[in-house]
């Protein structure tokens, strides 16, 4: 169970840090309101998370997590410039996201 906590404390972690790109425009007021719900959501799935997953590994991931989608949202998206050298290391981070899940049994 540990594990699907951890994926919507990473999924929450992604919906607050998107909602902030959105505070400036007419979305305002619902942004401000979905980054404050996404940060709630995204630290208790993570509290839940590391009740079975050990601490470091569970952040590693959950902000890995956090990295790899709002980098995905905003190539596709916003349409943000993809440069190779940012895809790679970006695909650097979700190798290290799956290394870490495949090499640990908790």
């Amino acid at each position: 169970m540990g594990w699907i906590f951890l994926l919507l404390a990473g999924g929450a972690e992604i919906f607050w840090a998107v909602s902030l790109n959105y505070i400036n425009g007419p979305l305002g007021r619902l942004a401000v309101t979905g980054c404050v719900l996404g940060l709630g959501l995204s630290i208790l799935f993570m509290w839940l998370a590391i009740k079975t997953i050990p601490l470091s590994v569970a952040y590693a991931i959950w902000t890995g997590i956090g990295i790899v989608g709002v980098y995905a949202f905003g190539i596709f998206v916003m349409k943000d410039a993809l440069k190779f050298t940012d895809g790679l290391f970006v695909f650097c981070i979700l190798i290290g996201i799956i290394g870490l899940k495949l090499s640990n049994n908790y």
